[in-house]
């Protein structure tokens, strides 16, 4: 089933489907269906509220808010599920006015099916422009020249290694090569230590498959691959030969397949494992007696990498804040609520109170959260791969998933893999 909402579906939906529409109760929060019921209320829906990271900052945020500007502001809350509970909210005509999401899978859409607006204008008429990083701007600017939303939130991604943990087995140096990772691997087995643990069953492990097989991709190589489902190229394949020589030498955690963030989470932060490929937000819940033995660096390469240096993800696109068509209707609230959450120094809190990174400029450094602070200094020292969630159809990421945990399970050819992935494709 296809995963994104036709214009039709969006625009044609009348009043006989907006009272017929059931819409998914929140935790948390009022339900959407009164979204709409007051013209001096704000409505955001997000996934911040509860035990996200960068909560208890965020909520902070709208009391300061709420105090300076004497505007209501109702915060509607969801997890996973935000994306499909708005796109219900939209067709019945009863959709917050500032939606906080990441660009991915089905919100890949929602601009040209008119569920959130195009904010350039705003952006620009409103003086923002210069508080972004470019690169941030390119991430959120579709085809045709739209901005889909405000950036927020940006992540760094990189490979968490437990020194101590190495120590322990006899693993001198933090492997760089796929060699010395096997080799690790060997030994952090004879000490009954996971090696690599993954989320092999979700998100965690389909990104992390993804950066194992662009070891021997360039960029644009890699946009087609993901873009198209087509696995064939030689890069490709040596990329999942790789993956597969790694599996199978025992290089990540027992029963990766079934594993999930939390997991993955659990295994590294007690010490479980001694690696973990790990996006700030899990970096900065390592515990200190943890974080003070640990390093942050790249994936290792193989011999014939189209890299030059270990590589690591970066996205820029973790968060936005995506304007509604009801938006629109309120919109100098939208604008006062964009000018305060993008002032200097809420976004500096985010840095230093919740160790989140920023697709915004700032001077700010997580200190409190030291492995977020050294993957932010990694600049050079490392690489860096393509993130596919842009560029896969939306229709493609679920199946992509489950094509992740087959490809995660021991004993799986490297033909079968290339076929999971690209049956992932089929229908799109």
């Amino acid at each position: 089933m296809r995963s994104t909402l036709s214009r039709r579906g969006f625009l044609a939906a009348g009043g006989g489907l907006a009272a017929a529409t059931a819409l998914p109760a929140l935790s948390g929060c009022s339900s959407l269906a009164a979204a709409d019921s007051d013209p001096g209320t704000l409505v955001v829906h997000s996934q911040l509220g509860t035990t996200a990271p960068g909560s208890p900052t965020y909520l902070s945020a709208l009391d300061r808010f709420r105090k300076e500007t004497g505007l209501k502001v109702r915060n509607l809350v969801n997890g996973d599920d935000l994306a499909q509970v708005y796109e219900t909210s939209r067709l019945a005509r009863k959709e917050p006015d500032v939606v906080m999401v990441n660009l991915y899978d089905k919100t890949l859409a929602w601009t040209d099916v008119g569920a959130t607006v195009d904010v350039k204008g705003y952006l620009d008429d409103w003086g923002l422009r210069e508080r972004v990083l470019p690169v941030a701007l390119d991430a959120w600017t579709d085809n045709k020249g739209r901005l889909r939303a405000f950036p927020y939130f940006a992540t760094n991604w990189p490979v968490a290694f437990n020194r101590a943990l190495l120590d322990k087995a006899g693993v001198g140096e933090i492997p760089a090569t796929g060699d010395q990772l096997i080799a690790a691997a060997g030994k952090l087995r004879r000490k009954n230590i996971a090696p690599v643990t993954v989320g092999g069953n979700d998100w965690t492990g389909q990104k992390l498959l993804a950066q194992i097989i662009q070891t021997f991709l360039t960029e644009d190589e890699a946009r087609h691959v993901y873009a198209t489902g087509d696995f064939g190229s030689r890069g490709a394949r040596q990329g999942i030969d790789y993956f597969v020589e790694l599996r199978d030498a025992g290089v990540f955690a027992d029963k990766a397949q079934g594993l999930t963030s939390d997991s993955m989470t659990t295994q590294f932060n007690t010490q479980a494992a001694a690696m973990q490929s790990a996006m700030s937000s899990a970096l900065a819940k390592v515990p200190e007696p943890v974080a003070r033995h640990t390093d942050v660096g790249g994936w290792p390469l193989a011999p014939g990498a189209a890299h030059d240096k270990p590589t690591i993800l970066r996205t820029y696109t973790l968060i936005g804040f995506w304007i509604s068509p009801n938006g629109t209707k309120k919109i100098d609230a939208v604008e006062k609520f964009l000018r305060f959450m993008y002032r200097a120094d809420t976004v500096s809190r985010f840095i230093k109170e919740a160790g989140r990174d920023m697709a915004l400029r700032s001077d700010a450094v997580s200190s409190d959260f030291p492995l977020v602070a050294a993957a932010q200094g990694l600049g050079g020292d490392v690489g860096q791969v393509l993130l596919p969630d842009l560029f896969v159809p939306p229709a493609a990421t679920q199946p992509l998933i489950t094509a992740t945990s087959t490809s995660f399970t021991r004993g799986t050819s490297a033909a079968k893999v290339r076929s999971v992935l690209e049956a992932a494709y089929r229908g799109v």
